[in-house]
């Protein structure tokens, strides 16, 4: 089987081992479109020996800060970040699981008054780490697969 490479990119940031089948879902949660401003390189199901499998992410002439990209530890928690400048990493540092999500994910009980019609804000408290679990700040209610519930 021949190997396919990615081209490194000169300026910008590079989101690996991404959970796979995931690629797609960090981009649309950090807005990135792939318009002319930035080019997008996506690799899905990519061999990793850590892993097995994994996605990766390029986007060109876009730093993501972390906290923005934390936000990526829900869907995908052992993502790793690298900024790349003049094509070198200048950075490099692990998805931290926040204690807290707002605004990233809707509670799963449909009754829940962060679903109604209401001026409230989704909020989940992490429970556990390891796995990822979390627990609506409103209803109270455990949540099953956050992943599924990104807004």
């Amino acid at each position: 089987m021949k190997e396919v490479k990615i081209a490194p990119i000169k300026n910008g940031t590079v989101i690996d081992h991404i959970k796979p089948g995931m690629a797609l879902k960090v981009m649309e949660m950090l807005r990135i479109d792939g318009d002319a401003r930035h080019g997008v390189s996506i690799a899905m199901y990519a061999n990793s020996k850590k892993l097995g499998l994994k996605d990766i992410v390029k986007v060109e002439e876009l730093e993501l800060e972390p906290d923005v990209v934390n936000r990526l530890a829900v869907l995908t928690p052992n993502a790793t970040i690298s900024i790349i400048r003049e094509l070198k990493v200048v950075e490099k540092y692990m998805v931290q699981l926040p204690q807290v999500v707002e605004g990233i994910a809707r509670c799963e009980n449909l009754n829940c008054i962060s679903n109604q019609k209401e001026p409230i804000i989704s909020k989940l408290i992490r429970t556990s780490a390891d796995p990822p679990r979390y627990r609506c700040f409103y209803c109270g209610r455990d949540q099953e697969n956050v992943q599924n519930n990104i807004i």
